[in-house]
């Protein structure tokens, strides 16, 4: 069996984070992708590249030494990805709003690969609340927008999600609902909840939560991830929120875990936008297909890029 970049990319985001878990976090996908992964990588090396433990995973000396030669052969794609070709000719301007959250956890990679790829298109961005989005696509003042796509509901706009990342309950590091074999919003209700509101985050939670009987004990609203991330990792409170936002320590250096609910909770859906029958330009063009590529198409043609 051949190796594919696929391959290295999880085997280093596991590497990195300890814990496959997290690496499908970081990575917008499933567990057993990256255990599957994993598995066909070490089938292929013949040798063992991490010891399974039940915190997580750790390196085995193979697997250090491993890591470094997969550091090398990226580091040398990512290069090669540089060097001038025939998109790179692509050449224009294009204004793309976006929402905060997009902006702060999602977007910045992308624009990266988008400037290597196209060094001679020009991308304004703008960072703007959903209302100021869509009203600024139907007067055409921003050519496409990436956003929470899940609270757009104007039929001028077309959609297109990119990707769609699980809600999960945050708690601090010893927190007694990780004790429990199942956890539902009846059990997070007494809890004091740390209710994010930026992007209309606390709207769509009481969305969910005006499916059950219960309500959240709010105890702090923020517009700030910091400020849940460091309630919710010292113990003062849980909440629920994105993967895409998930990072596992507070800036104080807590652990903050994660556990999957039992009740149904929406994922946060980030995805393009733009106005109903506009004239796609070449850039627009070539924006929506380097998410499609990325993010749309099938693992099995996308791995081998």
């Amino acid at each position: 069996m051949a190796l594919t970049l696929r391959q290295l990319k999880y085997f280093v985001a596991t590497a990195e984070l300890g814990q496959i878990s997290q690496a499908a976090i970081q990575l917008t996908i499933s567990q057993s992708a990256v255990t599957n992964a994993i598995k066909e990588l070490e089938d292929s090396l013949g040798t063992q590249l991490f010891v399974r433990m039940a915190s997580g995973v750790a390196l085995t000396q193979t697997g250090r030494k491993f890591l470094n030669q997969a550091y090398t052969i990226l580091s040398s794609v990512e290069e090669a990805m540089r060097i001038p070709n025939l998109e790179s000719t692509l050449s224009g301007t294009l204004t793309i709003a976006a929402s905060y959250t997009v902006i702060g956890y999602f977007l910045p990679h992308h624009l990266q690969r988008l400037s290597t790829l196209y060094p001679l298109l020009t991308i304004n961005l703008h960072e703007l609340n959903r209302e100021s989005i869509e009203e600024g696509l139907i007067t055409e003042r921003y050519d496409m927008a990436v956003l929470l796509t899940s609270n757009v509901a104007n039929p001028e706009l077309v959609l297109e999600p990119v990707i769609h990342s699980a809600r999960r309950l945050w708690l601090c590091a010893h927190h007694p609902l990780l004790k429990r074999e199942s956890v539902t919003l009846a059990d997070v209700a007494p809890e004091p909840f740390v209710m994010l509101t930026v992007d209309e985050a606390a709207y769509t939670a009481l969305r969910y939560w005006a499916d059950t009987p219960h309500r959240p004990n709010v105890k702090l609203r923020t517009s700030s991830v910091e400020a849940v991330r460091s309630m919710v990792a010292n113990g003062s409170g849980v909440a629920i929120l994105s993967d895409m936002v998930y990072r596992p320590w507070s800036l104080e250096g807590k652990r903050i875990e994660t556990v999957v609910l039992r009740d149904p909770v929406p994922p946060m859906s980030v995805g393009l936008a733009w106005r109903k029958n506009r004239e796609f330009s070449p850039g627009m063009h070539a924006v929506r297909e380097y998410f499609r590529h990325t993010f749309m198409e099938p693992r099995s043609v996308a791995s081998n890029l």
